[in-house]
């Protein structure tokens, strides 16, 4: 007996839980006296980072939208919110190598520390939105092989 496995469906999930990384988890991490009110970041970079939080959650629900709601081109939309993730992973990891041009840094010692790492294989300590955002590239590139396998039929 065969099991039927439906690639739509999984592309649907891993693409929600991507959007989902970049949409919500960063109201949670980032709406905090880490982040949004921290009083040792001056009032324009806060301003800056809640306009950026805001816009990735209407970009989110955008994406969702997209996923999930019924219509044609089911499959060209999965590609579109794909290249959404893709977007915005992909200046995570610009911002993350030019820290050095810009003096930037990948947390504030009153934010989120580096943990110790399970694998300390490449390092005895791991940053956590670096540690995050490579889980969230690992769903997001499997949910765009999942649409390129359901495509090929």
């Amino acid at each position: 007996m065969r099991i039927a496995f439906d690639l739509h469906l999984l592309a649907r999930v891993l693409l929600t839980l991507a959007t989902a990384g970049y949409a919500f988890a960063t109201v949670l991490a980032d709406f905090n006296k880490t982040h949004a009110t921290n009083p040792k970041w001056t009032p324009h970079a806060r301003f800056h980072v809640v306009w950026q939080i805001s816009s990735y959650v209407g970009f989110g629900l955008l994406a969702l939208a997209l996923i999930w709601w019924p219509g044609p081109m089911a499959v060209e939309r999965l590609y579109l919110v794909a290249l959404m993730a893709a977007i915005v992973y992909a200046a995570f990891f610009v911002a993350v190598f030019a820290m050095p041009i810009y003096g930037g840094a990948a947390y504030d010692k009153n934010g989120y520390l580096p943990f110790a790492a399970p694998v300390p294989i490449v390092a005895k300590k791991w940053d956590v939105n670096i540690t995050i955002f490579c889980v969230q590239l690992v769903l997001l590139a499997g949910g765009t092989l999942a649409i390129a396998a359901a495509s090929a039929g």
